[in-house]
């Protein structure tokens, strides 16, 4: 890790006499080497609160601004069952037009994927059809074949 270097992967830097990580062989030789950064990403998550409140971190609540995408995980998330309609419980997000100045504030919500509807179910269904016809087709072109 070569200290200066603020980024959490490595870099390619063109190295000279004195810096560290490298060590010249001629006289104004430079070259560049790939070196690590010196920064530990550090992803916290506060377990327990104390006593005192630390301003700025315990002291306002944030609400998430994205919900779960994935219908499972809007299951889990609301801890639904499988009776329950996934599309009610979508985290919608209410957004102010930037180009109408006077405009009513509107909702958005993501497009909840691997949701089973009937259509997807049809789907299946015909796909199976499909797959049943083309095995009888080529059993009977085998017997055909053979007989």
């Amino acid at each position: 890790m070569k200290q200066g270097v603020l980024l959490p992967h490595r870099v390619r830097l063109l190295l000279a006499d004195g810096h560290s990580c490298y060590r010249i062989r001629r006289t104004g030789e430079r070259k560049r080497k790939s070196v690590r950064g010196c920064i530990a990403v550090l992803s916290l998550v506060i377990a327990k609160q104390g006593e005192s409140v630390i301003s700025g971190l315990t002291d306002n609540v944030l609400p998430k601004r994205l919900g779960p995408k994935r219908a499972t995980k809007i299951r889990k998330f609301f801890n639904l069952s499988k009776e329950d309609d996934v599309r009610k419980y979508v985290v919608r997000r209410e957004v102010k037009s930037s180009k109408k100045e006077g405009a009513k504030p509107y909702t958005k919500a993501p497009k909840i994927q691997r949701l089973v509807t009937p259509i997807r179910l049809q789907r299946r269904r015909h796909l199976h059809v499909l797959n049943r016809r083309r095995f009888d087709r080529q059993k009977e072109q085998k017997t055909e074949y053979d007989g």
